[in-house]
């Protein structure tokens, strides 16, 4: 019953689809044409009726009317509609085309893995094959309207052979409301596995390849049936189905050709038949009723699928092939190119132009790379250039713009984005290339050190010194974080306080320290800016006395004035890797409660309290 044109349109060509407009078996001319002529019916006696039946002031009225329809009828979404409800219902007529049950890969496995060539054999694999597709018939009987015209009755299906009496009887003496169409399954089965144990089923292995295959059919037959039970919900159906109609029935009154001497927009031409109106009937009729044919493709249309033909041909093939052909092969002998390596089929007149054609071999076959571009570099190379060209993120410019242009804010987020942007600003500081070695003595003017260092924004316990400057000094310079206690606010600072026993640099008064501090912002390059970070939970009070180390081992740093000593974990030295400064960590300890010291207004505060 499937109407096949593919042949027709193998090729492309002018007009190719055109003598397909032709046919009239399972053309939308035959399926649509009853429609089509009642509607056209139903405009031309409406128009009759306004034109020649109604009175001057009952026309003004059906006139008013007919523009309204007009104006409202294109609210209706009619292809939206449509267009998903076709979608779904052609995707759902593939999946049951693809879940009727074929018998071929069942009967290969049959034919192979049940052996013996005497009587018994023969009737094994005959009876099994007769089984499964005694199973399909079943379900197509259930689904197909035509395949139950076919075998209307359990008498017709053993009278067709698929079933013996004996069979039959066992059949109906198994009471069971549902349908029984697994039943020949579980005989495929039990047969199986009595193959298995007369040893005509070699081993296990082929048993289990048997049973899958016989579940995979099995399992075809099932959605089948499920598919006949689950439809395409009912309200989906007929909101499609209404919204047509009702589009349509609106359209017999909007579309009508008004009186032209009335002056109503649109209706300057008296065309009588509305050829457009009826063009668009045809298109969105005719989409409902491709989805009213497709949606049970199992009926008698022109284009449901051939139910009969497939059960034909599966019992006689599946029964050739474990019957007939087992064992019977042709005798081997060797092919026509043998000694050729190279085996060319031969080529008709009609296909000599595929001989012209190159080979495929690949898209890039034919790309084209200048000589200069193909020689390959050392790895050392390409790693030197990444860092020298990579070093700076592209988006640093426009981000530090951002920070320096918006209010400073305070609080902890306020530290760590200021932070951030130093960062940004110099994560690559190059330092000397020499590396300090000697850090007790105290004329080393060799040593320097600059850059960044990099820490973890945000963390409970460490804070980051952002930035420090390059120094000529008589002492090695380190890094030391920068805390604040609880006494800054009660105007007791650990650097100046004696009594916490903990002095900056030893040797040095509170003045000199001060004056120290002054002149290394004196000496700070410009654009170099020391940033304060945010601060961190203030340390346990250290119980010692002044410092006995000596000054090389004291760590020094770039202090902002409110910042001081602590007993913090000193940082260590950083290592110098060639002319790049190695990032430092560093040390967390266990504070004993959090505090944060915002950017800008506590620091102010504390040189008011100190009178600095």
């Amino acid at each position: 019953m499937t109407v096949t044109y593919t042949a027709r349109v193998a090729n492309a060509r002018f007009c190719g689809f055109s003598k397909l407009l032709l046919a009239w078996k399972g053309s939308i001319y035959k399926v649509l044409y009853k429609e089509f002529l009642a509607f056209f019916a139903m405009y031309t006696a409406i128009s009759i009726t306004y034109r020649f039946f109604l009175y001057d002031e009952k026309k003004r009225y059906f006139e008013k009317l007919a523009v309204y329809c007009n104006h409202y009828a294109s609210l209706i979404p009619m292809s939206f509609v449509l267009g998903f409800y076709v979608t779904l219902v052609v995707n759902r007529w593939w999946n049951q085309y693809t879940s009727i049950p074929l018998p071929d890969r069942l009967m290969c496995v049959l034919s192979g893995g049940l052996q013996g060539n005497d009587e018994r054999g023969r009737l094994l694999r005959r009876t099994m094959m007769r089984y499964a597709s005694l199973s399909a018939l079943l379900i197509l009987r259930s689904v197909s309207t035509a395949v139950f015209k076919r075998f209307p009755t359990i008498d017709h299906v053993v009278e067709a052979g698929f079933m013996t009496r004996e069979e039959r009887k066992k059949f109906e003496g198994l009471h069971s409301p549902y349908n029984k169409y697994w039943i020949p399954c579980v005989w495929f089965t039990n047969l199986a596995a009595v193959a298995r144990c007369e040893g005509r089923i070699k081993d296990d292995h082929t048993l289990k390849l048997l049973l899958e295959e016989l579940n995979e059919f099995r399992g075809k037959c099932s959605m089948l049936f499920h598919y006949d039970m689950i439809s395409v919900p009912l309200v989906y159906t007929q909101v499609v189905t209404l919204a047509v109609y009702s589009f349509f029935l609106v359209c017999l009154i909007g579309r009508q050709f008004l009186d032209p001497s009335q002056g109503y927009p649109g209706h300057d031409l008296d065309l009588y038949v509305p050829i457009f109106t009826l063009l668009q009937f045809f298109f969105y009729a005719g989409w409902l009723k491709v989805a009213e044919q497709l949606i049970n493709p199992f009926g008698e249309d022109d284009d449901d699928f051939e139910t009969n033909w497939l059960i034909d041909r599966n019992f006689q093939v599946s029964m050739m092939a474990v019957d007939e052909m087992f064992g019977d092969l042709p005798v081997m002998e060797r092919d026509r190119y043998w000694n050729d390596s190279n085996p060319r089929p031969p080529y008709t007149a009609a296909t000599l132009f595929v001989l012209r054609k190159p080979s495929f071999q690949g898209s890039t076959f034919d790309m084209a790379i200048p000589k200069e571009e193909m020689h390959f570099q050392p790895l050392e190379d390409i790693d030197e250039n990444l860092e020298e060209t990579g070093s700076h993120h592209p988006n640093t410019a426009l981000f530090n713009h951002l920070l320096s242009a918006a209010p400073s804010p305070t609080g902890f987020m306020g530290g760590a984005l200021r932070c951030t942007s130093t960062q940004l600003q110099r994560p690559h500081h190059s330092p000397s290339t020499q590396r300090c070695t000697n850090n007790d003595e105290d004329n080393d003017e060799s040593c320097k050190i600059g850059g960044s260092l990099p820490s973890g924004l945000g963390q409970e316990t460490q804070s980051t010194v952002c930035s420090f400057e390059e120094e000529k000094s008589t002492r090695t310079p380190l890094l030391e974080t920068e805390f604040l206690t609880e006494n800054e606010r009660q105007g007791r600072h650990s650097a100046v306080n004696e009594k916490n026993g903990v002095s900056v640099v030893e040797g040095k008064s509170n003045e000199e320290w001060w004056i120290r501090q002054e002149g290394r912002k004196a000496n700070c390059p410009k654009g170099e800016t020391q940033v304060p970070v945010s601060l961190l939970p203030p340390p346990p009070k250290s119980s010692r006395g002044k410092s006995t180390q000596p000054a090389s081992a004291i760590p020094i740093t770039s202090f902002h004035p409110a910042a001081h000593c602590s007993s913090q974990p000193t940082i260590p030295r950083p290592r110098v890797v060639g002319n790049k400064m190695s990032f430092l960590t560093v040390p967390s300890y266990e504070p004993q409660r959090f505090r944060s010291v915002s950017m800008g207004s506590e620091f102010t505060s504390f040189y008011v309290d100190n009178g600095l």
